[in-house]
């Protein structure tokens, strides 16, 4: 693992910056997850569910990120329970 120390959401918006020349908003990711198969959806849950469970701080920026970081697991876990209902 890498010693990168920034976020799941922090590091999808420094590729995307890198890509197209602006970072990806939160929602944006989300509409994009929709997109994805079966197997990259359900890895990326799970790298969710593991950036999660790791220690956070009590800086105001750590606990924003967390709320996002959370809001964002919600909405993807919601759209891929969906897609597998419509066997997608």
């Amino acid at each position: 693992m890498s010693d990168d120390d920034r976020d799941l959401i922090e590091r999808a918006q420094s590729v995307t910056e890198k890509l197209y020349g602006k970072p990806m908003a939160v929602d944006e990711m989300a509409d994009s997850f929709a997109l994805y198969g079966l197997k990259k959806r359900t890895a990326a849950l799970e790298g969710f569910d593991t950036e999660l469970r790791g220690e956070i701080d009590s800086s105001p920026h750590s606990l924003r990120r967390r709320v996002q970081l959370m809001a964002l697991r919600k909405n993807m876990g919601s759209l891929h329970e969906a897609l597998r209902k419509a066997r997608r």
